[in-house]
């Protein structure tokens, strides 16, 4: 179950990151509020993973769980340029994220 959480609660951290970012400091109240929300469950869930599962293994499947998703996001909404290489590097965060999980 730690290991659900945790993941729900990476992908709630690229929202929460996506949505910051479309906040425009703040001045937004749409995505501010869904920054607000997502911040407090996603740390919520890390904080719940964490009782189960060992503090630095959480928190970098958290944290490549959220980055990965957030910057897949960003390329395909043309935010962000594509290329070889961010793919080639996105894939070994995935890499490292699953090698952590396979290891825990």
């Amino acid at each position: 179950m730690a290991w659900l959480v945790l993941v729900f609660s990476g992908i709630l951290e690229a929202v929460w990151a996506t949505a910051l970012g479309r906040s425009e400091g703040f001045t937004r109240p749409g995505p501010s509020v869904v920054f607000g929300v997502a911040l407090v469950v996603s740390m919520a869930g890390l904080a719940y993973a964490m009782r189960e599962l060992p503090v630095g293994t959480a928190y970098a499947l958290w944290v490549g769980i959220g980055a990965s998703l957030t910057v897949l996001y960003s390329m395909a909404t043309g935010v962000e340029s594509v290329s070889a290489l961010k793919v080639v590097f996105l894939l070994m965060i995935v890499g490292g994220v699953v090698g952590l999980k396979a290891v825990a």
